[in-house]
């Protein structure tokens, strides 16, 4: 169901405009000028219905001192007319008002989603190196409501000022002892109500940290859990797991020790507040200094103040929590992808790869693997490759750091066997924004052993997937990036793990099918199984992120104790997990 049929005038799509993220009141300040004539109609719309309640109680005095106590019919039948019209008039400024909220809310909402989601593209391979995904998903999950609900103030909020200054101007033409009392009242709920809000902040900021932290580990969890299976680590990480939770319940419960007391005082303050003024203004009808209906005026003023009273303690709170938020995801506005200075033209013709600080050079139109024995220092050479991390690797005699990083990407590319899937048809995901012919998505499909992939699903390619390919096993998944890789065609192939999750029968057909693929063309793979090792023009051994040894895959096994080592251990663990 689109956001415009829920919310007419708010655009879920369009430009949001740029945030100001100089603090987290500036970035509130900012989503209520992006909306400024919604914002302004939603505190008139509040004033007025606030307002308007309070002159109930001055119209109710004018019926008792009119019409029953001077013994009018036709006074009380006019006052009387003239309450139930205010009443239908403040039901529909109480409609319109909530309108109007509902928007200023959603379009806030929409707004920071639009914001977060464009620095999360414009940060792009930066993004998980500078943030942990605990910390995107928090954003998203509950900060952005938080905001939302914070700018609630922008209409009741100002309503419920302007109704607490007409209600003292009333009350002052009753008995301004009376109107002194209740101008009292506020800044003593605020010195007592004041020190908690402080306290709510602090212990807030603290729980967010933490679940952002508890999110992330969540999710490496759901991502490695076969891995720590096979460790026999499991129960060693649901332990931590279990500390990790019980901490965050701890702060959980510290939030709403905070919370609960600033709730109990804004139920029970205002209504002490009722007793005193009440008290107050029958001692005056006992001394004779003001009448019976103005005692009933009184009353109503004091019980329609109890709405704004409790909105200042409400929307305390509330932008309490949502100036937390709001840091949070400035915090993450504030951060720069990797700096792009380039202005070379990369190498004309195919030329070699050079990464100096682990020695590997990858020859153009060579098929080169990577083995070690830690993956992720086979993953830092081919970050450095890629140029997702500063580093002093060349193309040819051009630093990679020395041209423009479109430029870059439209040659190289890395093929994470981790990277993301975007939800849509199967032909969708793996053409992305290309429109590849029948032809090119067959030799693709063929070449990644994915034909049974596409036979298996109902419609073929145009089947759905799910976001992450969550209907696909792992070995899927993992055929169905590397259909995607093979379709962009880059001059440069650098892939990570592409077998990992494959049987032996079907890695070694891959194996076959992306040297054939890629013949003539530069491919780099990260891995340890012999199939595809074999597979390789040249094989570089890197022992702690530097080669170690370097030759055919039977050279090696030959020659180097420490390779043959490691590619029997694969070896190994291929076997038991057949």
């Amino acid at each position: 169901m689109s956001a415009k049929r829920w919310a007419p005038g708010v655009d879920a799509h369009g430009d949001p405009g740029t945030p100001d993220c100089r603090s987290g009141g500036r970035y509130l300040w900012w989503l209520v000028r992006a909306q400024s004539g919604r914002s302004v109609a939603a505190a008139v719309q509040g004033t007025v219905s606030l307002a308007a309640a309070a002159l109930v109680p001055y119209l109710m005095a004018r019926a008792i001192d009119d019409g029953l106590e001077a013994g009018s019919p036709g006074a009380l039948a006019g006052w009387v007319a003239v309450l139930v019209v205010a009443g239908m008039v403040i039901s529909w400024l109480d409609i319109t008002r909530h309108r109007t909220m509902t928007r200023v809310r959603m379009d806030a909402n929409f707004r920071t989603v639009k914001v977060v989601l464009a620095q999360a593209v414009r940060l792009g391979a930066s993004l998980r190196r500078q943030v942990a995904a605990g910390e995107v998903v928090t954003i998203g999950v509950g900060d952005v409501q938080t905001i939302a609900t914070a700018l609630t103030v922008v209409g009741p909020g100002v309503g419920a000022v302007a109704a607490y200054v007409v209600v003292a101007v009333l009350l002052l033409a009753v008995s301004p002892l009376l109107a002194a009392v209740v101008l009292l009242g506020v800044p003593v709920t605020g010195v007592l109500v004041g020190p908690l809000m402080g306290r709510l902040q602090g212990v807030e900021t603290a729980y967010r940290e933490r679940q952002s932290v508890l999110t992330a580990r969540i999710g490496d969890l759901a991502g490695g859990l076969r891995v720590l299976n096979g460790l026999g680590g499991k129960r060693l990480i649901a332990d931590a797991f279990g500390r990790d939770s019980r901490r965050l319940r701890a702060e959980g419960y510290r939030v709403g020790a905070v919370t609960s007391w600033i709730q109990a005082l804004g139920l029970g303050l205002p209504t002490v507040f009722l007793a005193v003024v009440t008290w107050l203004a029958a001692r005056l009808v006992v001394r004779g200094d003001i009448t019976v209906g103005e005692l009933v005026s009184v009353y109503g003023y004091v019980a329609v103040l109890v709405v704004p009273v409790a909105y200042f303690l409400e929307f305390g709170n509330q932008v309490s929590r949502g100036l937390v938020a709001a840091r949070r995801v400035v915090r993450f506005l504030r951060l720069e992808p990797m700096a792009d200075t380039g202005a070379r033209d990369a190498p004309a013709e195919p030329a070699a790869l050079y990464d100096p600080a682990s020695g590997v050079r990858v020859l153009p139109g060579r098929l080169t693997a990577l083995a070690c024995a830690r993956p992720v220092d086979a993953s830092e050479v081919v970050d450095r490759l890629g140029r997702y991390v500063p580093s002093d690797a060349v193309w040819g005699e051009v630093r990679l750091d020395e041209i423009p990083l479109p430029r870059l990407r439209d040659r190289i590319l890395v093929a994470d066997h981790e990277a993301d899937l975007f939800a849509g048809t199967l032909r969708e995901v793996v053409g992305g924004r290309r429109r590849p012919s029948a032809a090119a998505l067959a030799r693709a499909v063929h070449a990644a052993v994915a034909d049974d992939i596409v036979q298996g699903l109902p419609d073929g390619l145009d089947s759905r997937v799910d976001a992450q390919g969550r209907n696909l096993s792992g070995g899927q998944r993992q055929r169905v990036r590397l259909v995607r890789a093979l379709l962009a065609e880059p001059e440069v192939l650098l892939a990570v793990e592409p077998t990992s999750a494959l049987d032996a029968h079907t890695e070694a057909a891959v194996a076959q099918r992306l040297r054939a693929a890629r013949e003539g063309r530069t491919t780099v793979v990260t891995t340890t199984s012999p199939l595809v090792l074999d597979q390789a023009d040249v094989v570089y051994h890197l022992v702690d992120g530097k080669v170690s040894a370097s030759g055919t895959h039977q050279r090696l096994l030959a020659d180097d104790p420490g390779y043959r080592a490691l590619v029997a251990r694969d070896t190994d663990a291929e076997e038991a997990v057949s």
